[in-house]
């Protein structure tokens, strides 16, 4: 799928760290950023939440959620948030249902060999439901306060 500005936020039901469970219908009225990201524990992925978490108040004070998925498993996103002490929400999308939903689910390559992985990509979605803001292959550096920058603007 490939999403673009204005188009309506694809919706989604996931389990996330800690036991709990995020729905796109639940996030409604108040605008979120949902950020996707290969795997928990990675140098790049672990640089990105580590910037998001720093960044949470800000986002707090704006009324915007923000959430990061990986396929990885809520038990992996508990240990993960642990270890580095990170104060956002983490949801877990086994099946790539929302990764697929969302166009991030690609055929990427690696030293040669293709497979089907995560695109970092970064989705803002305001309080109506409706993609405001879209990054693809994302560069850890410097990205989470371009996200709060816009984000500020909605």
């Amino acid at each position: 799928m490939d999403l673009k500005l204005g188009d309506k936020a694809p919706s989604f039901k996931l389990a996330t760290d800690s036991g709990g469970e995020v729905t796109l219908s639940a996030l409604k009225g108040g605008p979120f950023v949902l950020y996707f990201y290969p795997r928990d524990n990675t140098p790049g992925c672990t640089t990105e939440a580590i910037a998001f978490s720093a960044l949470a108040k800000k986002f707090r004070a704006i009324g915007v959620t923000v959430i990061g998925l990986s396929k990885d498993s809520p038990e992996s996103h508990d240990r993960f948030k642990a270890k580095h002490a990170l104060a956002l929400t983490l949801a877990s999308d086994p099946e790539t249902k929302t990764a697929q939903d969302y166009g991030v689910w690609v055929e990427k390559t690696l030293y040669g060999k293709k497979s089907m992985g995560m695109e970092r990509s970064t989705f803002l979605v305001d309080g109506a439901g409706k993609i405001r803001g879209i990054w693809r292959k994302v560069k850890v550096d410097l990205h989470a306060e371009a996200v709060l920058a816009a984000a500020k603007l909605l």
